[in-house]
């Protein structure tokens, strides 16, 4: 069995809204130590056992490794080309089974998913923040720490890798973990394919594709459609993908990639969230403040990239340069008598990005010692630049239409980030240590200086070395513990620096600065199942918080230290030889550890759970049927730093899932059908941390059935 486990949730309940002071505490440093004494037993005596090691990751060394030989967290996720996962729009849909994962659907496109790792990017009212995301190389998140999960292409996926703890702080600005999308490589006869999904609410994806390897060049095209009405009022998207990705050999020590990925999402309806008295009414309504201005947003991107590999024996270059642009028009539900202020920035953002990017590594490795020792020096170069304005959304009477400049500016960001990373290692133990060197840059050009409207100019610039250090023991063939610690830095972003209390640019926000520790154990228990548990605690300072709002902008502060201290299970197992179940369990606490501006501390962080529990049994009967139950709980989070506003409740839901594959000659065809939330559970998917109008909670999806299609031909 390969060595990533995704885990059996052991079961979990969710504990009881409690006054900050009298919070239950969870003990996962004992629990860790419990298990892996029993595991020490356990494992010595299988030690003969064979293993099957048919999974490898690159996150977090840059060079194929088992995860069971890691030392830290780090899980692959492997896409199944039948789409049994889902109908592969967002990776909500299989990230599932990572632990410390909480991926979650606003079900509103307009804003994206909301990703949080360890805690950390729970916080973003839009986009992804506080975990990097990576496409085949090219990051799908700003040097600021902003991103944007709408452009994965899960069509073309292979796997995902997720990286969390320690050893994610050496890809920089950031804090929670890492996210990497690697698309498959064409290989075999060329072949071509088409899919058609379709479920509730007028929701439908066709895709078309085509793959394979000719006269040694190898080829991946895909393009699809989706779209739908919404679960909720108001709340229809299409979004249209294209992908291409060709790679060949120039000789036979070198490899080249080129990649082109395009996103195309026009006039996508904002929901916006709803406030707990809507929520108690209809979870699926709307409020009236989004109708009237018709809030919505278009999005345009394209992107593209080559990558280049060489050896040189043992040794290996690698070069990858990028470039792209990102159009977006977003119309917001400010009010118009809240634009009458001069300094107002209008409540219509519009901004054309071009970003580019340019990655330069060695990888060596040498005999050293008793052991081997590999190391690897690189530097990473990203820029972004916004040409931005914003104008009022209302002409006269008329809502929600393109009024009068308020704002116009251009914002650049910058990173410089040279790191190196070593890993020795030996017949019973592995080191590794990693340091990188992050010099991010923040300017702001203001060209709307009208009145009282001051010069907003203004430049930044943030600088941090943050290294890791991990160790693994090699206890028994069968088990792994491992220890990490390391030290991570998130900047603000371009939206939390742009305005202070005063006005102008907010030079005063200082990046939030993180220690973090993991202690862990990976293992097989006898013959048919294996387990990663992970022991860790985060001590931050600085973390960033809204401090208020004023003239329709949000500004930011410091809010000092937190904690998360947390331990993440993942288990698989083979029950028989037809039924297997797997699973992950989160249990986390994480609290601001010191008060501020009014908030106690012991309070919980929101949009944080403390239980987040994954689990699927899966039936296998005869080749091309499978069948499957999944099971997902989240606890109660809290929606506002003071912790006073009601929480979104906690919720159980079950999926049910079909899948058949039949082959007849050249063609191969696929079936599949879910029932998602069978019991049509009411539920928050989704919460906007602090939201100045209470409007905190986006509703989940009721019972939901939708089914497609897949036929492929081999030439």
């Amino acid at each position: 069995m390969p060595p990533t486990a995704h885990a059996f949730s052991p079961g979990s309940t969710d504990p009881a809204r409690r006054h900050p002071n009298t919070r239950g505490r969870p003990a996962p440093q004992r629990l860790c130590l419990a298990v892996l004494c029993a595991l020490t037993a356990t494992t010595a005596s299988a030690a003969d056992s064979e293993k099957t090691l048919d999974t490898v990751v690159i996150s977090g060394s840059w060079v194929e490794v088992s995860p069971f030989d890691a030392p830290y967290s780090v899980d692959g996720v492997r896409l199944d080309t039948n789409a049994g996962q889902g109908m592969r729009v967002n990776v909500s849909e299989v990230l599932g089974s990572v632990p410390g994962v909480v991926v979650q659907n606003r079900q509103n496109y307009a804003q994206d998913l909301q990703i949080s790792v360890r805690g950390f990017g729970a916080r973003a009212a839009f986009g992804v923040r506080g975990v990097k995301l990576i496409s085949d190389g090219i990051p799908a998140t700003n040097p600021d720490g902003q991103g944007q999960a709408a452009t994965f292409n899960l069509d073309a996926a292979e796997r995902i890798e997720v990286l969390r703890g320690p050893f994610a702080t050496v890809y920089g600005n950031h804090a929670g973990g890492v996210i990497q999308l690697f698309s498959r490589d064409g290989k075999g006869a060329p072949r071509i394919r088409g899919s058609v999904f379709a479920g509730e609410h007028g929701t439908y994806k066709i895709g078309v594709g085509a793959e394979g390897e000719k006269n040694g060049i190898g080829f991946v095209l895909d393009t699809s459609r989706f779209e739908t009405n919404g679960e909720r009022d108001y709340s229809a998207a299409r979004r249209d993908q294209s992908f291409a990705k060709i790679t060949l050999a120039p000789d036979e020590d070198s490899k080249l990639t080129l990649l082109v990925s395009n996103l195309h999402q026009p006039n996508t309806e904002d929901p916006l969230g709803i406030t707990w008295a809507t929520y108690q009414r209809d979870e699926n309504a709307v409020e009236p403040v989004a109708l009237q201005y018709r809030t919505r947003k278009s999005i345009d991107h394209v992107q593209g990239g080559a990558r280049y590999e060489r050896r040189f024996g043992e040794d290996r270059l690698e070069v990858q340069a990028y470039a792209g642009e990102r159009e977006v028009i977003q119309y917001q539900s400010i009010p118009k008598a809240a634009q009458g202020s001069p300094t107002h920035a209008g409540g219509i953002i519009n901004f054309e990005r071009s970003f580019h990017g340019l990655g330069l590594r060695w990888i060596a490795q040498r005999e050293m010692g008793a052991g081997k020792l590999t190391l690897t020096t690189g530097v990473d170069y990203d820029s972004a630049e916004d040409d931005r304005q914003g104008y009022q959304n209302f002409i006269g009477n008329t809502l929600g239409v393109k009024g009068a400049l308020r704002r116009d500016e251009i914002n650049t960001v910058t990173s410089t980030a040279p790191y190196i990373q070593a890993t020795w290692r030996q017949s019973d133990w592995d080191w590794s240590l990693g340091v990188r060197h992050s010099n991010v840059r923040f300017k702001v050009q203001d060209h709307y200086i009208v009145g009282p409207n001051g010069d907003d100019s203004g430049s930044g610039r943030y600088r941090k070395t943050t290294p890791a250090v991990g160790v693994l023991w090699r206890a028994t063939p069968l088990l792994n513990l491992y220890a990490s610690l390391g030290t991570g830095f998130e900047t603000p972003t371009l939206g939390e620096i742009a305005y202070s209390p005063t006005g102008g640019f907010n030079l005063g926000l200082e990046p939030s600065i993180s220690h973090q520790f993991e202690l862990g154990v990976k293992a097989y228990v006898g013959e048919n199942t294996r387990m990663n548990l992970a022991a860790f605690q985060i001590n931050t300072d600085n973390e960033i918080v809204v401090a208020g709002a004023g003239g329709g902008r949000s500004y930011y502060t410091n809010a000092g230290k937190t904690l998360r201290q947390g331990l993440e299970l993942a288990l698989e197992t083979e029950l028989t030889r037809t039924l297997s179940a797997r699973g992950a369990l989160t249990m986390m606490r994480a609290t601001y550890d010191e008060a501020f501006a009014g908030v106690p501390e012991g309070n919980d962080i929101p949009g944080v759970p403390r239980v987040s529990a994954w689990g699927e049994l899966a039936w296998k009967p005869r080749a091309g049927l499978t069948t499957a139950m999944e099971a997902v709980h989240r606890s109660a989070v809290e929606v506002h730093d003071a912790n006073a506003d009601e929480a979104a409740p906690a919720y159980t839901l079950f999926n049910l899932r079909l899948v058949t594959e039949q082959e007849s000659g050249p063609w191969s065809f696929s079936q599949t059908l879910r029932l998602d939330n069978v019991f049509d559970r009411k539920h928050v998917a989704a919460v906007i941390i602090g939201d100045r109008n209470g409007r905190y909670y986006e509703a989940g999806p009721g019972r939901n059935v939708y089914g497609g299609v897949q036929a492929s031909y081999r030439f």
